[in-house]
């Protein structure tokens, strides 16, 4: 995929948000693995507010979803693009944690619940995650099965 593949793909999916707790736009297969990619009305609203939605660093950032979720390296040592998982040990909390835990996953009345309805999980089964760029953090959650993740996008973090 390419910059202009991501932009168009954005402005289908666009539309059908406001009838969904998310939209699944591409998946892609690396490794004898698919990743469906969606995302969120709180997503896009989130980029539209910090002037982020489909700038090339943000579609930098969607496309390294084509790298997949690689469960044998889920945690970044730092300077790698990919996805990899958030845990609410690192300190001192950063940005992304806050996002992610504190105003997403832990407030109540959030979409993280009809996310996980919508994929007929317990909430606790989605793993907090980020997609990253070297500009661009997109945060999201992540549904891990045998063959297929789904990475379901709801915030990004673009703080150095």
């Amino acid at each position: 995929m390419n910059l202009n593949q991501a932009k168009e793909l954005l402005a289908v999916m666009e539309p059908l948000l406001a009838n969904a707790p998310f939209v699944i736009g591409h998946t892609f297969e690396r490794n004898g693995r698919k990743l469906s990619l969606a995302i969120t009305e709180h997503f896009r609203q989130a980029c539209k507010k910090g002037r982020v939605w489909k700038s090339k660093a943000m579609l930098t950032a969607l496309k390294n979803a084509e790298y997949g979720f690689d469960p044998h390296h889920a945690h970044s040592p730092g300077g790698y693009d990919g996805i990899f998982v958030l845990t609410r040990d690192y300190q001192p909390k950063n940005e992304m944690m806050r996002k992610l835990f504190d105003h997403f996953l832990d407030k109540p009345g959030s979409e993280a619940a009809s996310i996980a309805q919508a994929l007929h999980v317990p909430l606790s089964s989605l793993k907090p995650v980020r997609l990253v760029s070297h500009q661009m953090r997109l945060l999201g959650l992540l549904l891990s099965a045998d063959n297929h993740d789904t990475l379901v996008l709801i915030d990004y973090d673009d703080t150095k």
